[in-house]
């Protein structure tokens, strides 16, 4: 753990970390999160019966543009050149509702860890409007970061998450 918060100076005030002397490595980072909602709504989605379209796709679509432009959502964010934005979104009965999960990578100076973090948001988020007319009763639940590597702290993983479920360096199914 740091003993002073990066994102702050030496007099507390808020400033963008410095990452110029940070060599580029190889960086890649998953996140998940969910949407609980009532076992009508997802059959109406998995039925394709939703009168704003084909919500899959366009969480799928929400999630990769805010993956791209996270540094307009979250002060102090580093502008990003991605390599790789993948999207999955997974009915899921028992929920019941849609397990989201975010892999994104790109080759620089810092993490993309926010923006995965911001592209499974901004997806279920995406979920919920495109829902909300006939199920208001939805919820987000538990955006968190699953894995990430590179860099200086190397790999890390969450010990209680399983595998994910996008494999590596699969630019298909919505990569951006």
């Amino acid at each position: 753990m740091p003993e002073r918060l990066t994102h702050l100076d030496s007099e507390g005030r808020a400033r963008m970390v410095d990452v110029g002397e940070k060599s580029v490595t190889h960086r890649v980072c998953v996140a998940r999160g969910q949407v609980r909602m009532a076992g009508e709504t997802l059959a109406r989605i998995a039925e394709g019966r939703i009168p704003k379209g084909d919500v899959l796709a366009t969480a799928r679509i929400a999630g990769i543009q805010a993956a791209k432009r996270t540094d307009e959502w979250i002060p102090l964010c580093h502008s990003l050149p991605l390599d790789s934005v993948v999207l999955e979104l997974e009915p899921d009965p028992t929920g019941p509702g849609i397990r989201i999960e975010a892999r994104v990578e790109a080759h620089a100076r810092t993490g993309v860890e926010m923006e995965a973090l911001v592209a499974v948001s901004a997806a279920a988020l995406t979920l919920y409007d495109m829902c909300k007319a006939i199920d208001r009763g939805m919820s987000v639940e538990g955006v968190r970061l699953v894995s990430k590597s590179g860099g200086k702290s190397g790999e890390w993983r969450r010990a209680d998450e399983p595998e994910s479920a996008v494999p590596a360096g699969s630019g298909q199914r919505g990569s951006a």
